[in-house]
């Protein structure tokens, strides 16, 4: 049963501020001040008042309490009284379209995080040619979280031996591809070429476990993101759907021993498991940023689903809840959890599906807190040898999300943006709500 899930995954995988001048040749930087706003710097479980935050192309260079902190005569001043300043977000199971997608639709992809306030993306599928995008968005010329991007899958049709998957880990190195992606289909002799080689050449890899894998060999073998708690399940759950405690308390504990990263995509799963609520799914207000043809393979793919005869609600529940338990321990044993949810996906539209994800965490037991740790301060740890982000504080890259509302009081009022910095670009939430409806009307429904 739970191949033939995966089965069901994998087919379904298949204009505003000008972009900072980053000082080169002594050139101008465009600087920006954030005044009187209440920060969440996420260094820890606090909160600054009355606070300006300057940047200076695409670094905060200076944050303290109103009138002790020196305000460039250039400085564009955004008010930030009554509003709250947390560190921008990040999709950590992410697609990004591949280059032989149209140009406007790769760009309405990118924008659609960014108006959510995803400032950072870890693409899971890499594509020719695609590292280019990637230079276009560092080089600020187009409206787009920063990307790292993993190269095309390692996985049972792309890999045939260990001589192969040798070969194809040193080619994505020379490419400049940032982590390799695992998907099911390896055999172990091949899984471990590949592991041994990436060890070797100094690259990372993440994504599913195979099924002649295994979590605990992945884990040995240095895998380092597990994702859609791919492997989990099927180590502790057993044939009817139930989670057996005693192995998930013993793979919970090999987790925390060797330091891995979870990426649960749970929002994603339900609906891949079909104990989604489809009526509810097909009033997603974000569904008009998607196009209709789109939106009708998504509802096509959920009623196959659940009209497929061999389609048993009562296993796939159990499965469901079997998830939430997982992340609740996960959570509990301090096991690093990091945000994603693998849009654009079904019923998962970029950016929105986040906000849907945030949700969910918190329903496991997660605090707004440690969701918004898990989006941020988490990533800057993970990606900490690329970039120093994820927090609020002198010196890191300007990547910010200014909110209406109090997020620690609700994980829900990180949805009431008033504006969004991306490396030292703004987007004010009214450049963001012109740029929604042109893509809106682009779809003419």
């Amino acid at each position: 049963m739970l191949e033939t899930m995966l089965q069901l995954f994998l087919a379904a995988n298949l204009l505003f501020a000008p972009a900072p001048d980053h000082g080169k040749n002594g050139e101008k930087k465009d600087v920006f001040a954030f005044v009187n706003v209440t920060v969440i710097p996420m260094t820890g479980e606090r909160v600054l008042m009355n606070q300006t935050v300057v940047v200076e192309g695409d670094r905060i260079v200076a944050i303290g309490p109103v009138g002790d902190v020196h305000i460039p005569k250039s400085a564009m001043i955004i008010d930030g009284e009554g509003k709250f300043l947390i560190p921008g977000l990040s999709e950590m199971h992410g697609h990004i379209p591949p280059p032989t997608q149209s140009k406007q639709n790769i760009e309405n992809v990118l924008f659609l995080y960014v108006a959510n306030g995803i400032t950072t993306v870890r693409g899971m599928l890499g594509y020719e040619n695609q590292l280019e995008l990637k230079e276009r968005a560092f080089n600020g010329e187009i409206v787009s979280p920063n990307l790292y991007l993993a190269g095309p899958s390692f996985n049972g049709n792309s890999i045939n031996s260990p001589e192969q998957a040798i070969q194809r880990v040193r080619a994505q190195v020379i490419e400049g591809w940032d982590l390799l992606k695992i998907h099911p289909g390896l055999k172990i002799e091949e899984y471990d070429a590949m592991a041994e080689t990436a060890r070797e050449q100094g690259i990372r890899f993440g994504g599913h476990v195979p099924a002649d894998v295994g979590i605990e060999h992945a884990i040995e073998m240095g895998q380092e993101t597990f994702d859609h708690l791919d492997g989990y399940v099927e180590y502790v759950v057993d044939e009817a759907g139930y989670v057996d405690e005693n192995r998930l308390t013993d793979i919970v504990k090999r987790s925390k021993e060797a330091g891995i990263w979870v990426v649960p995509t749970m929002v994603l799963w339900e609906t891949i498991l079909g104990v989604g609520d489809l009526d509810a799914m097909k009033e997603f207000p974000e569904l008009q940023y998607v196009s209709p043809r789109s939106v009708q393979g998504w509802v096509n793919a959920f009623e196959r689903r659940v009209g497929n005869p061999d389609f048993d609600p009562m296993y796939m529940n159990n499965i469901a809840n079997a998830r939430m338990r997982i992340l609740s321990e996960l959570h509990q044993q301090g096991v690093r959890i990091l945000m994603g949810t693998d849009a654009p996906q079904q019923f998962s539209v970029p950016g929105f599906s986040l906000h849907r994800e945030m949700e969910k965490m918190v329903e496991a037991g997660m605090s707004p807190f440690e969701v918004l740790k898990s989006g941020s301060t988490n990533v800057g740890e993970y990606f900490q040898n690329e970039d120093d982000f994820g927090t609020i504080q002198v010196g890191q890259r300007a990547d910010l999300v200014l909110l209406n509302a109090d997020p620690l009081a609700s994980v829900r009022n990180i949805s009431k943006r008033s504006g969004v910095m991306v490396k030292g670009r703004w987007l004010s939430e009214e450049d963001i709500q012109d740029r929604l409806d042109e893509i809106r009307q682009s779809y003419d429904r």
